[in-house]
């Protein structure tokens, strides 16, 4: 085996994000993902912009790695057709609203009876149980509902929404780890099953620490800007030139800070020598960093924290993330030549594995780019047979 996930079959029925993240985190791992679309219309997030040429960057982001195949489902030979493909894939992903695909006669419970090895994924805004499951959700939605944007702003100010779509690119990330973990089960027992992921449960999951604190001291977190719920010094400090994120987060860590700024009296200060005592006192304390930052460059700061050990960063815009040393040498900005679009830089694969590394082997495809060779490869058609479901209308 070249790569993890090599000889996996994925039938990829997402769009947009949510859905396609998942799939493109099995394929960036080796699986085949066929990616189903509507005929002429395609994934929703072909029309996002912002584009080359005709291209979406948006999709072409989402959906590298992976083949295009058209099928409209509507149709009884269409569903015919995908349920032989079922007799021969490991996973099928849907992101639908709950009940769309049992509408179909495409739901789970039928399409364990036709390979009881299925892995059925579905990612949905609510689940498919519970009072909210049928109704429609996108990322705003759930991250309101789910109380990240409650915590999330400047002190005092509005909740505010986080900038990346992190409702559903959570989702995506626990749909994988379910997939996964369906497919080790299956490994074992020979027995697929089905995995339900909903957008708002991923937003509880990654409320951190906002829910202990609630449960603990029954106050209700609020936006509290850049500064650490728990941990004192853990926040960005203007410099002469800009800013710095610093991070002491212990008080070993905290004594080394308080050396580097030529204030070691505050190390051991009464107010001072603990985390829980900064915190306590974090209005009398901040200050008294936030002078000695001021005094130094951010690249100073940076030389200076680094070779004590404290953890720091610059507050980088999008384009230094691009030309960051450590961004480049991880290989987390790679470029693609698409047939259309040219070349287009996107992020990488995050995950290192030393036996079999993840890739980057083929750009986002056209819409039913594959329609043929995947007709051909899985389902044995000919060129006449090809020809004969054209007339259909069903690709």
């Amino acid at each position: 085996m070249n790569q993890a996930l090599e000889g996996i079959k994925v039938l990829d029925l997402t769009r947009v994000l949510a859905g396609p993240y998942a799939t493109m985190i099995l394929a960036d791992l080796g699986a085949d993902v066929i990616k189903i679309e509507m005929p002429n219309i395609g994934d929703d997030s072909r029309q996002f912009g912002p584009f080359v040429g005709e291209e979406s960057a948006y999709f072409m982001s989402l959906n590298r790695n992976k083949r295009s195949i058209t099928l409209n489902l509507k149709s009884e030979t269409a569903k015919g057709l995908f349920v032989e493909m079922i007799k021969e894939a490991d996973v099928v992903v849907e992101n639908f609203r709950p009940g769309t695909m049992e509408k179909l006669g495409l739901g789970y419970d039928e399409l364990k009876k036709i390979n009881p090895r299925i892995i059925y994924a579905a990612s949905s805004g609510f689940g498919h149980t519970g009072p909210y499951s049928k109704r429609a959700a996108y990322d705003g939605v759930v991250q309101a509902m789910g109380g990240i944007m409650s915590i999330t702003g400047e002190k005092n100010g509005k909740p505010t929404r986080v900038g990346p779509s992190i409702g559903d690119i959570a989702a995506g990330m626990f749909t994988s780890i379910g997939i996964l973990a369906a497919l080790q089960y299956r490994n074992v027992t020979g027995v697929g099953q089905k995995v339900d992921v909903a957008m708002l449960d991923c937003q509880v999951a990654i409320l951190e620490n906002a829910i202990s604190r609630y449960v603990v001291t029954g106050e209700i977190p609020n936006p509290a800007g850049n500064r650490h719920s728990s941990i004192v010094p853990f926040e960005p400090f203007e410099t002469v030139d800009g800013e710095i994120m610093i991070a002491a987060g212990n008080d070993t860590l905290w004594t080394k800070l308080c050396e580097v700024m030529e204030r070691s009296d505050l190390a051991d200060h009464e107010y001072f020598k603990t985390n829980l005592l900064r915190n306590t006192n974090y209005d009398i304390l901040r200050p008294m960093i936030a002078e000695a930052i001021k005094t130094k460059t951010t690249y100073e700061w940076q030389e200076i924290l680094d070779r004590v050990g404290v953890p720091n960063g610059p507050i980088n815009t999008v384009d230094k993330v691009l030309q960051d040393p450590q961004v480049i040498a991880r290989e987390m900005i790679v470029e693609i030549e698409h047939p259309v679009a040219g070349k287009l830089k996107m992020p990488g694969v995050p995950v290192k594995l030393s036996e079999t590394p993840g890739s980057i082997r083929r750009p986002a495809p056209l819409l039913g780019q594959h329609t043929e060779e995947i007709l051909k490869e899985i389902l044995g058609f000919t060129n006449e047979k090809i020809d004969e479901l054209m007339k259909e209308n069903i690709f």
